[in-house]
């Protein structure tokens, strides 16, 4: 979190408290803002678990169901079989109106599909 940006010449600044952290502080300053990363790395946790819980609850009642996928079935067999017949991957993503990362997505799909299928 922000326990190590000091270093790396960051200034971290609290406007409200007057608190001012460069990574040429003190050491009292220096464990100031460790104990402030802390109480700030606690106070997340609980927060993200509560999130999870609350997804698999949506999930197990059916409410939870995800992004809905960019391409249909047929689309992402279409894109599969060209980018295995050697089209760029980048062509291919601007075809279809999606991003190159979301081709690589559907090909380790279809990759693991074949795999385990």
């Amino acid at each position: 979190m922000w326990c190590g940006v000091t270093g790396k010449g960051v200034r971290v600044e609290f406007v409200k408290e007057t608190l001012v952290f460069t990574g040429e502080d003190s050491p009292m300053a220096t464990l100031l803002l460790s104990v402030m990363c802390a109480f700030a790395e606690f106070e997340r946790a609980p927060i993200l678990e509560r999130q999870r819980e609350g997804i698999a609850v949506a999930k197990q009642h059916g409410v939870y169901t995800g992004r809905k996928p960019a391409l249909t079935p047929e689309q992402a067999r279409d894109l599969c079989e060209r980018a295995a017949a050697g089209e760029r991957k980048s062509d291919l993503a601007r075809e279809f109106g999606i991003s190159r990362e979301t081709v690589y997505s559907y090909l380790r799909t279809t990759a693991l599909a074949g795999v385990t299928g």
